[in-house]
């Protein structure tokens, strides 16, 4: 249920009411945008009247949400969130890139990509210290040295990271990464992300390999639910029956949440198709869509990448796509960075 305040409410009255809830057995969430106040009621509403709450001075409207997800709901936060990580914003008006490889290997190999798409205009730097893989044989990722190898590569170039979790055992592992990811294999990872809930850390949520939106929202649900807000959306393809690209990018799907969300929502090229020489036109199209940001492999040898080389771009590449980037970016009225 959502309670919709009066432009001219005092706050000592809205401290009354968010008062009333809790003696109530009620949890809220109070939103102030620029134009609006609100405040969603979470738990069991249906013995909430309506027309009781209306009477309230401070109230203006009562309406009920039929959609399962709340906190991640536009609804009860009409404004879009933007989070501020480690000096970079992200989200409304802002766009921001996350680049580098899909593994963590060496610090040559970590500490040289970096500093690449440093210097081409990169946000975040990305790298995978933990792998899920299809087969048990394939290359699983450096684990903690991993981790090591990321941070060291943080240092030298002052890039925050964004690398990939996998095990809430591990959480302790993350504290001085700056985006935790979860990938499209843990998006239902429910304990994981009940876990995730309880830090302090912005999330990188991928979608599924075959989930509906609501089922994506649902586990961004889950995390804020924890009493964590920072949720960022990732679009990286779904399954389908296509076999020409190695998922397909459902596009649709960033205005579909800037409906129903106030998250920000990037997109991942790179995974979404597998061919490097689509990062750039689905680039231009994710941002002319609206959406926050992309997140692009880039690695500085990629025939000799232990993880997804044929789908990453060399930082010369990288590089030509950031020259597009910036006047798309321009173009649209936002910020880079």
């Amino acid at each position: 249920m959502i309670v919709i305040l009066k432009q001219n409410a005092e706050q000592n009255e809205v401290n009354a009411l968010l008062k009333q809830l809790e003696d109530m057995g009620f949890d809220h969430h109070y939103s102030k945008g620029e134009n609006s106040a609100i405040v969603g009621i979470i738990g069991d509403t249906s013995t909430l009247d309506t027309d009781d709450l209306k009477t309230i001075d401070v109230v203006a409207d009562v309406k009920r949400v039929s959609e399962p997800f709340k906190l991640a709901n536009r609804k009860f936060h009409p404004d879009n969130s933007i989070f501020n990580i480690a000096g970079r914003t992200v989200g409304e008006g802002h766009f921001s890139v996350i680049a580098g490889p899909c593994s963590v290997e060496t610090v040559p190999q970590m500490t040289e990509t970096a500093e690449a798409v440093k210097k081409s205009g990169a946000s975040f730097l990305r790298g995978g210290a933990f792998k899920p893989r299809t087969s048990p044989y394939s290359f699983q990722g450096l684990h903690d040295e991993g981790l090591k190898i990321l941070l060291e590569a943080k240092k030298a170039t002052g890039l925050p990271i964004v690398t990939e979790i996998m095990n809430q055992a591990h959480l302790d592992l993350f504290e001085d990464v700056d985006i935790i990811q979860v990938g499209a294999r843990n998006m239902q990872n429910f304990e994981l992300l009940k876990e995730l809930g309880k830090c302090n850390k912005p999330i990188l949520l991928k979608r599924g390999l075959s989930s509906t939106i609501e089922e994506w929202v649902m586990s961004a649900e889950y995390i804020m639910a924890g009493g964590n807000e920072q949720v960022i959306f990732c679009e990286r393809g779904i399954r389908t029956y296509e076999t020409f690209t190695r998922n397909t990018l459902d596009l649709s799907a960033i205005p579909a949440l800037k409906s129903i969300s106030h998250l920000p929502v990037i997109v991942d090229p790179s995974h979404a198709t597998g061919l490097p020489w689509m990062v750039e036109p689905l680039t231009k199209a994710a941002i002319a869509i609206g959406a926050d940001g992309i997140m692009i492999e880039v690695h500085n040898n990629p025939k000799k990448a232990l993880c997804d080389g044929a789908q990453s771009l060399t930082p010369q590449q990288f590089d030509n796509v950031m020259q597009t980037v910036k006047k798309r970016v321009e173009f649209e009225g936002k910020i880079l960075g």
